[in-house]
């Protein structure tokens, strides 16, 4: 009786460890995720943050411009960067709502029965940074060119302005998604490690707004140094047309590709921290 009992256990246990595949595990992420309240405010506040604010930039420097017409600042006049200034506030919904994708499961004690249902706990972990990367990139880059044509469409008629075609605009525009997505997947990682929403939302606006304070109150020889590698410094120039007349602003900053490099360092370190965090510790 007991061998028959041990051999249905080991014809069993395949079978049951194939259901916790990685498809299966992203489509109840995906459940969750879409179904989580914050996921649809998250997602509103960045559409209302990254379009509005920038149409409303828009606006403001097409009245200032047409008032105040220089030859100097329209070289210097980056119709790109104008359209796109709401991602700097829009930044903040996309880390709230990376940081809200994995907390809230332990705010409400969800997490065991997730845990419970697929004991691989890194698949868990992997299966969020699919699902949530590819949600914040698509949401991100609506967003972006949205901001641009608007911002754009502002602008014409009453200062320079640009096209996709510009220069440096499709990748500032391209760029500008990538770089929400990324910071969301940062808080992600940062929201894994610490387990509660109001310190990961803490730390990530500590590091993408306190940090660059701090920074200057350095001697310029520090700020130039140190502040290349800030994610809020690198996502500044990642949003501008750094072509032309602009790359002299940006002389001590790393191109745009590059600071995207380490910004996606700077993700793959706090998720795969918080992989190991959570394969090793209690839930």
């Amino acid at each position: 009786m007991s061998a028959t009992t041990a051999e249905n256990a080991v014809a069993i246990r395949p079978s049951a460890v194939s259901r916790y595949d990685i498809i299966s595990t992203m489509r109840s992420e995906w459940v969750k995720l879409r179904t989580l309240r914050s996921t649809l405010w998250s997602l509103l506040a960045l559409a209302v943050l990254g379009v509005g604010i920038g149409a409303l930039v828009s606006a403001a420097k097409a009245s200032h411009f047409q008032r105040h017409h220089i030859g100097l600042s329209a070289a210097s006049f980056d119709p790109t960067r104008i359209s796109l200034s709401g991602v700097l506030l829009a930044q903040l919904a996309i880390g709230v709502l990376g940081a809200l994708s994995i907390t809230a499961e332990y705010a409400t004690g969800t997490i065991f029965s997730t845990f419970s249902a697929v004991p691989r706990r890194h698949l868990v972990v992997v299966a969020k940074v699919i699902v949530f990367g590819l949600v914040a990139l698509v949401a991100s880059e609506v967003t972006c060119f949205v901001s641009f044509f608007i911002g754009q469409a502002i602008l014409s008629g009453s200062a320079p302005y640009a096209t996709l075609a510009t220069p440096g605009a499709l990748r500032a525009v391209v760029a500008g998604g990538l770089y929400l997505a990324v910071l969301g997947l940062l808080a992600l990682g940062i929201g894994v490690i610490v387990r509660h929403t109001a310190a990961a939302i803490t730390i990530f606006v500590t590091i993408l707004l306190i940090l660059p304070l701090i920074l200057q109150a350095l001697p310029t020889s520090y700020i130039n140094a140190i502040g290349k590698y800030l994610p809020a410094n690198i996502g500044i120039v990642l949003l501008s047309n750094t072509s032309g007349a602009n790359s002299v602003a940006f002389s001590h900053m790393f191109s745009p590709w590059v600071g995207f490099a380490i910004l996606c360092i700077y993700a793959v370190v706090a998720l795969g921290a918080g992989i190991v965090l959570t394969v090793r510790r209690d839930a």
